[in-house]
């Protein structure tokens, strides 16, 4: 039941919280690959921000489900023959990369909407499987995204190595959080670090995520498609 699993993931994130913290991770919920009527079920239990890997797809669902009130935040890679359809969706984009997608999705926002919120994706752990920016080019990218005055710079994203062990998923947590408080000194606006799914939230929050991005343990196991949450 959607209200229940809700329930549950919140209840992960408020354990998870370190003892002293004054802020509560949110929320983002993976509906990649999942109907409308499932990312409505979730919506109608309290849900409101969602997670979409491909522009089509998601397309689709915001069109379904407008009115509604939701946040809808591109997760997955985006080519930059895409970045004027995800510039007109989504109010978020966490997977920004690369000198050229910043460019296009500013020259693509309509100037009379807010500001397109955006992620730099790093790929922390280096792997050649991944997107991602390298973690010295974090930096350079987001001082780039912030001289846009119709995009919001608010942070990182990443999607460390799986891992087996905890250690190593921790340490690239670590180097994460780092990387997110040397850039938040010189950026004041930036206050989001998007890193942890559903089977290593818990260690993500206490390494310092503001966001967590999770979809098995909301909406049950899925097909295989990209990375997931």
């Amino acid at each position: 039941m959607p209200a229940s699993t809700l329930h549950d993931v919140l209840q992960r994130i408020e354990n998870a919280i370190p003892a002293g913290s004054g802020s509560r991770p949110r929320l983002l919920a993976v509906s990649k690959t999942r109907p409308a009527a499932d990312v409505a079920a979730l919506a109608a239990a309290g849900q409101r921000a969602f997670g979409e890997n491909y522009v089509q797809e998601a397309a689709a669902k915001i069109a379904a489900l407008a009115g509604q009130g939701l946040e809808w935040h591109l997760i997955g890679h985006l080519q930059s023959n895409k970045a004027r359809q995800a510039a007109a969706l989504f109010d978020w984009v966490q997977t920004v990369d690369r000198p050229k997608l910043v460019a296009a999705l500013a020259a693509h926002r309509d100037p009379a909407r807010p500001p397109l919120n955006v992620l730099v994706q790093v790929n922390i752990d280096d792997e050649a499987s991944k997107h991602g920016c390298r973690p010295g080019e974090a930096r350079m990218l987001a001082d780039a995204i912030a001289a846009r005055p119709n995009l919001a710079l608010r942070g990182l994203m990443a999607i460390p190595a799986p891992h087996p062990d905890a250690a190593p998923r921790r340490d690239a947590f670590r180097r994460m959080k780092a990387l997110y408080d040397a850039l938040a000194a010189d950026h004041p606006q930036v206050d989001t670090l998007s890193m942890g799914m559903s089977d290593d939230l818990e260690l993500a929050i206490a390494e310092g995520a503001t966001m967590v991005r999770v979809g098995t343990a909301l909406f049950g196991a899925r097909h295989p498609a990209g990375d997931s949450g």
